[in-house]
């Protein structure tokens, strides 16, 4: 999607890849799908188990009921009340626990022992980035040629999905991730030089909240992107605003995040470029929604 009005804001000709109307309301589906559907039968069989706050988990639950392979979801209690509806209304069975006192991938792990099933990450594997990246290949394919590509970056999977695809056809093209204030585990990796772990992030974007960046994904932005940049809060709830006065867009905090960077203008060097911002995931409780485009 384009607006003329977002081009000017961020002074720049934007091109919107939504994968806010992608399957399930997110690009997660991608990596997910592309994962179980590498898996051999005797795999499928055990089934699968994953960790997610929310949009990973949906993108598990419907590759799984897809393919016919039993899912169960380890999630936050405080996840997303619609996050949690829709998993459930996938088919698949979710296990509460409580963010600040368990690790998720430990339980999922300890599950997947108990049932025989496979654990499926959200971001740290090749698979799953392989899978994340075929959004840029589309947004490449459909805008033309860009000078660079604007993410919203968690755990790393969809900057280093979109890193790979844009770089596989165009070294020249600059990535740019960016993180909400709170959770800049990825910032501080990069300028440490090294992984580095911090506390669970405060804030809306639900979906970002990650502690410290992947193994494989750090490895593959260290050689790849451009920047890391952080938004507020504030400016993502603007973002959001923007997109649903603007474009008509309804898409969730983390989701802004590459819009939030444009608007704010947190990107050196793109003045004039055409850029791609690519819009990760509009799943969001109305009621949450109206909240936070009214705060």
């Amino acid at each position: 999607m384009r607006s003329r009005t977002l081009d000017e804001r961020a002074g720049a000709q934007i091109a919107v890849k939504c994968e806010n109307l992608q399957r399930m309301g997110a690009f997660k589906f991608r990596g997910a799908y592309n994962f179980l559907v590498s898996l051999p039968e005797s795999a499928r069989r055990g089934g699968v188990v994953a960790y997610s706050s929310g949009n990973h988990a949906q993108g598990v639950a419907l590759a799984a009921r897809l393919l016919g392979i039993p899912a169960t979801i380890v999630m936050p209690s405080d996840a997303p009340r619609v996050k949690l509806d829709a998993t459930r209304g996938y088919g698949a069975q979710i296990v509460l626990y409580e963010r600040e006192r368990s690790h998720r991938e430990e339980i999922a792990h300890e599950v997947a022992a108990e049932r025989g099933a496979t654990v499926v990450p959200p971001f740290d594997d090749p698979r799953i980035v392989a899978g994340a990246g075929t959004a840029a290949l589309e947004l490449l394919g459909d805008a033309g040629p860009l000078d660079a590509i604007v993410v919203p970056l968690g755990g790393g999977g969809l900057m280093a999905g979109t890193s790979i695809a844009a770089h596989g056809l165009d070294a020249a093209i600059e990535i740019f991730g960016v993180e909400p204030e709170a959770g800049d585990d990825f910032a501080q990796s990069l300028a440490c030089g090294e992984r580095v772990t911090i506390p669970v992030p405060r804030t809306i974007a639900d979906g970002l909240q990650t502690t410290s960046p992947g193994e494989l994904t750090f490895a593959i932005a260290r050689r790849h992107v451009r920047a890391v940049v952080t938004v507020s809060d504030a400016e993502l709830r603007e973002a959001m605003r923007f997109a649903f006065e603007r474009m008509k867009l309804v898409i969730e905090p983390s989701g802004a995040a590459a819009l939030a960077a444009l608007l704010c203008k947190r990107l050196s060097g793109v003045g004039g470029k055409r850029v791609g911002a690519i819009v990760s995931g509009g799943n969001i409780d109305p009621a949450r929604y109206a909240e936070l485009l009214a705060g």
